[in-house]
């Protein structure tokens, strides 16, 4: 099926300014040329899945094509991209391209337009916090041709039409401040006064306007203006209390719309204190629950002091949803096998692909194997910019034809939480809903010349466990993290063994309570990465590809949470790591994040010599593990994982296997150092700079298996998938679903 609305330009916060085919101004973005995503990244038979793209080249028909992918690393020394053609579930079909625009920006929106009638005042109010001095004029509230807003150079200003009044000393940054615009159409008038948090005066403008009138009813927007029902001219900061007053003089004033921000925290609302209850709805998700003007720092939970935590902070790039028309629809048919398929699209010229992912049927599970994919984890990295990223790293892509687009050069489809906003302030939402250039089959991570090996992390680097399990012939089925979380455990329970990939990093509370109940049940429990179960993340109630990461303290961070902003917007948990929540990923699986370097790898040595364990060993000659591998070049490196029992790691797990001989640029990760001397185990860094693979039987008849680093599946392909670490994992496997000889 194929939709047709809308076309336009793409606009973001960087770029050459133009004009779009409606006479709007935009800010004209780099723009790949064909590009879509998904509604959705996981689904199941009987399902639908819609997706949208643009092109640069409308008019053009469009070839949409379906592909199960088996391999997603482009190395030539490995196995290559591989994917099957599924011509039988998905007969290809044509439609016609379009430009679809990409609008960025957070802003608020009454619900209904807003009158003032003939009273002869009507003023504007707001509570500002800047962040930046853009070059452009940013808007902070406005109702029809009345606005306040920070001027290109900086400035304060009230407008009304063409007609502005400035303040001459140019805003401080990150310090509050209250605006007062008003309108005196009587005395032909327009003025505005700034003052402190506290409403202490300190300073007003005023100019005569010829003319004074506001024509009609119009919607109030916060954080930008309305052009032609378009949102422009987005602020970037903190904003709280926004009101509009009407009335016969300043000192008869009535409210007309009094919007406290500190209500309705985990949606999408913004709610209307006065009189009429004219309430409102954010747009591409501001950050929530931020410390407001009143906030004084005794209470750090927005929860226990809402009044304090009244602001919300805007961005002009923010990006939630691209909200693009659907162009393509496919029902997923009831006998498609579960596995990763990739929606194709081209034009003849260039070309665009999609991954999603096909579960089993609710509780009728075809294999005794669950992969559990980590789309949580891919969308929270969902277009990072990396700042070690340079052009000469296209000379490796276009030597492996590996995929050519990286979010580093193509800042306007939105970034990932690692990256920051244009105001400095880190990115906390993440979303799928958008081209996601690293989500991509043969997307390089890591592209620099020189690197050694593939360079890949998340899907790609987990496709070398799915080369692998198709090389040996293992059935198995795929579950994401969404239906872990809205499902559970029963999701889950069905299978014998469920095996993460290399780096289920992000997780909620119902993902982490699921796994720990299968593993509790008897399940057995294969973790075979690095860094999991690290950050808490919550999901919007209302916005269902939305996910929240608040870095609060410790960590590896990208960037710092402000304080008194540690708990959640969409669900009032606090944030951060799960180590600090109390739920350590040691008391998971047995191992948790300890050190990280550089992409690079090095190996295992084997240390449980207890004969109980020979069979995990079995086949492999040596006590040295894994020396090699397509990711970094070793089976343990990047990102180590050891056991600690201080952290919940069972006192009788076996650690078969640990880590050694890791470079100058590995280091201990921040939550294990208390000085720049001592650490919190009390034991000298370079000891617990490791990986530790781990063994422990549950009470229940299950087991965990931990590998503790992020490159042990990238070792799997080598020699043609027949290798030590290759043998190691189906000894394992064997054991856990009753497999072959090594299963006795």
């Amino acid at each position: 099926m194929v939709g047709r609305t809308g076309v336009g330009g793409v606009i973001s916060r960087r770029g050459k300014r133009g004009v779009d085919d409606d006479g709007r101004t935009l800010a004209r973005q780099r723009e790949v040329p064909l590009a879509g995503y998904s509604d959705r990244l996981s689904l199941r038979g009987g399902e639908r899945i819609a997706f949208k793209v643009s092109t640069t080249s409308p008019g053009r028909t469009i070839r949409a094509r379906l592909t199960r992918s088996i391999s997603a690393d482009p190395n030539p020394a490995g196995p290559g991209v591989v994917e099957i053609a599924c011509e039988r579930y998905f007969p290809p079909v044509e439609f016609e391209g379009r430009r679809q625009v990409l609008r960025a920006g957070s802003h608020g929106l009454s619900d209904e337009s807003i009158g003032v009638g003939r009273e002869p005042v009507v003023v504007l109010e707001v509570l500002v916090w800047p962040t930046l001095r853009s070059g452009t004029t940013q808007c902070l509230l406005a109702m029809g041709e009345l606005a306040l807003e920070l001027d290109a150079d900086g400035r304060f200003a009230a407008r009304l039409g063409r007609v502005a009044v400035r303040l001459p000393e140019i805003a401080v940054l990150r310090r509050w401040a209250r605006l007062r615009a008003v309108l005196d159409r009587g005395a032909g008038e327009l003025s505005l006064v700034i003052a402190d948090a506290a409403g202490a005066e300190q300073g007003a403008v005023r100019e005569r306007v010829e003319s004074a009138s506001i024509s009609g009813a119009a919607q109030v927007s916060v954080a930008a203006r309305l052009q032609g029902g378009v949102p422009v001219e987005h602020f970037n900061g903190k904003l709280e209390a926004p009101a509009v007053f009407a009335g016969a003089s300043e000192d008869a004033l009535a409210v007309r719309v009094r919007w406290d921000f500190s209500r309705a925290t985990s949606t999408t609302r913004i709610e209307d204190t006065g009189p009429d209850a004219r309430h409102g709805r954010l747009v591409n998700l501001p950050s929530r629950a931020m410390t407001g003007a009143s906030w004084d720092g005794h209470e750090t939970c927005w929860r226990h002091a809402p009044a304090q935590y009244g602001a919300i902070h805007f961005h002009e790039d923010d990006l939630v949803d691209a909200g693009w028309a659907t162009d393509l629809e496919f029902e997923v048919p009831l006998d498609m096998p579960s596995g990763i398929y990739v929606m194709r699209i081209d034009d003849g010229e260039h070309e665009d692909a999609m991954p999603f992912w096909v579960c089993a049927p609710k509780g009728a599970p075809t294999a005794s194997l669950c992969v559990l994919v980590s789309t949580f984890t891919y969308a929270v990295y969902g277009n990072h910019a990396r700042p070690d990223w340079a052009p000469d790293w296209q000379e490796r892509v276009a030597d492996w034809d590996a995929w050519p687009w990286n979010p580093a050069e193509y800042p306007g489809y939105g970034l990932s939480t690692y990256n920051d906003h244009a105001d400095g302030s880190g990115i906390c939402h993440a979303s799928h809903r958008r081209p996601l250039f690293n989500l991509r089959p043969g997307y390089l991570t890591f592209a620099e010349p020189g690197h050694e090996g593939s360079g890949l992390r998340h899907f790609q680097a987990d496709s070398h466990l799915i080369a692998w399990l198709h090389a040996k012939d293992i059935p198995y089925d795929v579950i994401t993290d969404r239906e872990l979380h809205e499902e559970g455990v029963d999701c889950l329970a069905p299978y014998r063994a469920v095996t993460t990939g290399t780096h289920p990093e992000y997780h909620t509370a119902e993902t982490l309570d699921a796994l720990a109940a299968y593993r509790d049940g008897g399940g057995n429990l294969a973790y075979l990465g690095g860094n999991g179960f690290y950050w808490r993340v919550a999901l919007h109630p209302e916005e269902p590809s939305a996910i929240e990461i608040r870095r609060a303290e410790a960590g590896i961070r990208a960037w710092a949470a402000e304080p008194g902003e540690y708990w959640q917007a969409f669900d009032g948990a606090y944030g951060g790591l799960w180590r600090r929540n109390g739920r350590p990923p040691q008391a998971l699986v047995g191992v948790g994040f300890s050190a990280q370097g550089q992409m690079n790898g090095s190996y295992y040595r084997r240390r449980s010599t207890d004969p109980a364990f020979d069979w995990a060993f079995e086949g492999i000659d040596g006590e040295v593990i894994g020396d090699f591998g397509l990711c970094g070049g070793g089976a343990a490196g990047f990102e180590l994982d050891r056991a600690d029992i201080r952290l919940g790691t069972p006192a009788d797990a076996v650690v078969l296997a640990s880590s050694e001989g890791h470079g100058e640029d590995f280091v201990l990760v921040p939550e294990e150092m208390l000085t720049h001397l001592t650490t919190l185990p009390g034991q000298p860094a370079g000891e617990l700079l490791r990986a530790d693979m781990l063994w422990h039987a549950t009470g229940a008849g299950g087991a965990v298996f931990s590998v503790g680093s992020i490159t042990f599946c990238g070792a799997l392909p080598c020699g043609g998938f027949e290798n030590d670490v290759s043998r190691l994992l189906e000894n394992v496997f064997g054991r856990m679903l009753g497999r072959g000889a090594s299963a006795a």
